[in-house]
């Protein structure tokens, strides 16, 4: 902004690292999304560096609710990163993806007792989250021929509000010490880890901060009390990627913490609360979102212009909120593929579907598009690609984009049969005869 108004930060996107979007969508069909490889290693590699350079024990694990698309997966598995899961399946996933069991982290409120022996099997750590969870794994441990490894879950008040105390034991009620001194007398169970995850797209480093003071503040106590040294604290994820929320003053490049800032926090922070050097605990995180999200983006074409009651001008899009439910609370930057009109204009993008709640933006300035324009939209990649929805249109192809930018299809195209193949029809019901 100046004191001739606002420019326009439209600017064409016709690449993505070396790929052509029109040849993309030429090959691969509109909409489609595409994750690039290259800035997937680039912000792990640098998420790592942040933290092991200001601590001697790191480990990262990647949420798998994230984006389980096993090629992302696998990359990240490459990279060195274990896995986190919150539901069997993706345990499953993980298993399939050649992690070891005793590399997967066990997180959510809902574990079958088939799952959580699987686990202990395994080796995996199982997180605990709830008294009934706690119960049932020393039921199953006395039929074991070792002791399962768990961590206890920790919520807490950190500052920010609401507070999540949905997930975990509370820490200020003593709850959380209680199911502490539960696992340790018990003798069937090796307490190993404590864990928090205080919220997402968390904005402040101080939370982080007070959430790694009091673990620690449970670990001294575990150790000096009940002489019980716990080897890894787990300070979750909830990092936040650079997309804009909604209604934010600023845009998500300004307000969102470094990845640097929130090691800082946690590492002086754990570093300061009186371990020995030779008793550090590992530190393992989370990191999903920041990892992620700006290494995917959605491709797609305009559809139709309209006038909308007010006068406002509306834009139809093939892609709407069944595949980018982000959409939902962020103002997703979105660019125009190609040459497009300087003249701009506040613009609603609705999505293709038959619902009056399929706007992908509510009101954004952008040049005036036409039908078969195509579109970029920018940071996807987190949980996009895992709430997507089937809903009335079928969901649509997955492209990574290799180190050299060459294009791998990751998930094919649904089908129509594909949608159907779990469905059946009772015999009854086979004949139709139409009057």
């Amino acid at each position: 902004m100046n004191k001739f108004g606002t420019r326009s930060e439209v600017q064409p996107v016709t690449h993505i690292d070396e790929a052509a979007v029109k040849d993309l969508l030429a090959e691969f069909g509109s909409p489609v999304f595409v994750l690039s490889e290259k800035q997937l290693r680039r912000n792990y590699q640098y998420a790592v560096r942040a933290f092991r350079t200001r601590y001697p024990r790191v480990q990262f694990a990647w949420s798998y609710k994230t984006n389980y698309l096993n090629a992302v997966c696998r990359i990240f598995h490459q990279e060195g990163s274990w896995a986190e899961v919150v539901s069997g399946m993706e345990y499953d996933k993980a298993l399939l993806n050649g992690v070891p069991g005793n590399r997967i982290i066990f997180n959510g409120p809902h574990k079958t007792r088939e799952e959580l022996r699987r686990a202990a099997e395994n080796d995996s750590l199982i997180h605990l989250d709830h008294f009934d969870e706690l119960y049932a794994l020393l039921e199953l441990a006395a039929e074991l021929p070792r002791r399962p490894r768990v961590a206890v879950r920790v919520n807490m008040d950190t500052g920010v509000y609401p507070q999540w105390d949905r997930f975990g034991f509370t820490y200020e009620n003593g709850q959380a010490w209680n199911a502490i001194q539960r696992i340790v007398a018990s003798g069937r169970l090796a307490l190993v880890g404590l864990h928090c995850h205080i919220g997402t797209f968390m904005l402040s480093t101080k939370a982080y901060a007070v959430a790694a003071g009091k673990l620690c503040d449970l670990a001294l106590n575990c150790r000096n009390t009940l002489n019980t040294p716990i080897e890894y604290l787990d300070l979750g994820g909830g990092f936040p990627s650079t997309n804009s929320l909604k209604g934010a003053y600023l845009p998500g490049t300004d307000t969102a913490p470094s990845v640097d800032e929130f090691a800082e926090a946690i590492t002086s922070t754990i570093q300061s609360c009186g371990f020995r050097p030779d008793e550090l605990p590992l530190l393992i995180l989370e990191t999903g979102r920041a990892l992620v999200d700006d290494a995917g983006y959605l491709l797609g074409t305009v559809v139709a212009n309209k006038r909308l009651a007010d006068g406002r001008r509306a834009t139809i899009l093939d892609f709407g909120v069944n595949l980018l439910f982000t959409s939902y609370w962020y103002d997703h930057k979105i660019s125009p593929a190609g040459d497009f009109s300087h003249h701009t204009e506040e613009t609603v993008l609705y999505g293709p579907l038959c619902m009056n709640i399929d706007v992908v933006r509510e009101s954004v300035s952008l040049p005036l598009l036409n039908p078969g324009d195509q579109l970029v939209v920018h940071k996807v990649g987190a949980y996009n690609m895992t709430q997507w929805q089937q809903f009335i249109h079928l969901r649509p192809n997955i492209v990574l984009l290799d180190a050299q930018s060459r294009p791998h299809l990751v998930r094919q195209a649904e089908t129509l049969e594909y949608l159907q193949q779990l469905e059946q029809v009772p015999a009854h019901l086979q004949a139709v005869n139409l009057p």
